[in-house]
């Protein structure tokens, strides 16, 4: 028998669809940490699936630091409009432009092993991961710019 109160909070943690949650506790006996770690797994699996798709849609984030010194101007990219249009999406475009703000990555690779700033236990690469199994879209960072006040190009 599943733990809802498991249940609801491996899905809060994860935003992973609720029936592969309910799959993982399943499989996992109701351990949550090993229900986690089925997720990853599967996840990986997904992902590397999903890492060939044409991300043809996707939208352009902006971020203007608030002493008006730096910007930012980045392009996520995914399968479809209706992703591209999600909340969820777009607060990943706004993290994400924010993070680059803040850290300075000097390309897109960097960017993508930097540790996130809200939660560095995490990578940026997981945060792309993590949008990829909850949209079950491919999702990729097209490309970046940062200005920086008085910064010669």
């Amino acid at each position: 028998m599943i733990n809802l109160s498991l249940l609801k909070k491996l899905r809060e943690e994860t935003g992973v669809s609720f029936s592969l949650c309910k799959k993982a506790l399943e499989e996992a006996n109701n351990d949550l940490d090993n229900a986690q770690k089925l997720l990853s797994q599967w996840g990986a699996e997904k992902i590397k699936d999903k890492s060939q798709r044409t991300t043809s849609q996707g939208a352009i984030f902006s971020y203007l630091h608030h002493n008006k010194k730096i910007a930012v101007l980045v392009e996520i990219l995914c399968e479809s409009d209706f992703v591209a249009n999600n909340q969820e999406f777009q607060q990943l475009g706004q993290e994400i432009a924010m993070q680059i703000a803040s850290l300075t990555p000097a390309n897109i690779e960097e960017l993508l092993q930097q540790d996130y700033i809200r939660n560095p236990a995490k990578k940026i690469t997981n945060l792309i991961q993590d949008a990829v199994l909850k949209f079950g879209e491919n999702i990729k960072i097209g490309r970046f710019v940062r200005w920086e006040l008085g910064e010669k190009l």
